[in-house]
């Protein structure tokens, strides 16, 4: 099927969405082809149930849930769920903007493979989902501080966490960055290497000719 196509059928189901949920969406658009949701955190589940049971959509399948941090925003995260419709082969995204603390509905109750997605969503970047059966951390270890995938996390990280041969266990504590650590040698092996180099010798003949 071309590109055009694709746009066009992307096209005419924005136009079937847009009229059917125009209370609950705010804009409806095609981007490469694709089509691209955005609604709120108190839509979003209205919206994910339409796209799955409306005869014409027929997205069934969650295929995966992220989100985009944009630091400089008041609501700085865009959760976004890309749905799949095996029937048509389209792709949908369906975007909802959030902030550090408030709650996007969890979408367990319209797709249950969500629950995972949005463990891994809440644990990298500290997005919370309202009403899910079992919000834990999945990725980082127990104990961990912050959300590593936020564009303002450190990347050094807030702690470390090494073995204590007096306590017998594992211990996490501070980060303490040794001074060397801060220390960068710009230079490049060939500025920094001090023995002749093979083919220098040649070099140096050259020189001592000239």
């Amino acid at each position: 099927m071309a590109l055009t196509d694709e746009a066009t059928l992307a096209g005419d189901l924005a136009e079937h969405i847009a009229g059917h949920l125009a209370a609950a969406v705010r804009e409806v658009a095609v981007d490469h082809g694709e089509l691209v949701i955005t609604t709120t955190a108190d839509d979003v589940l209205r919206v994910l149930s339409y796209l799955r049971d409306d005869s014409r959509c027929q997205f069934k399948a969650l295929m995966d849930l992220t989100v985009v941090d944009y630091p400089t925003r008041a609501a700085r995260f865009d959760v976004v769920y890309i749905l799949l419709s095996i029937a048509t082969v389209q792709r949908v995204r369906v975007k909802v903007a959030t902030d550090e603390a408030t709650p996007v509905p969890s979408a367990v109750p319209v797709f249950s493979s969500a629950a995972w997605y949005e463990r891994e969503a809440w644990d990298m970047y500290g997005v919370y989902f309202s009403e899910h059966p079992d919000l834990r951390r999945l990725l980082t270890d127990y104990g961990f501080e912050g959300h590593p995938l936020r564009k303002d996390f450190p990347l050094t990280g807030h702690v470390q966490v090494r073995y204590d041969e007096v306590e017998k266990r594992v211990v996490q504590e501070p980060v303490q960055l040794a001074q060397d650590f801060r220390s960068f040698d710009y230079l490049s092996p060939w500025e920094g290497a001090t023995s002749l180099l093979p083919g220098d010798e040649k070099v140096k003949e050259g020189e001592a000719d000239g």
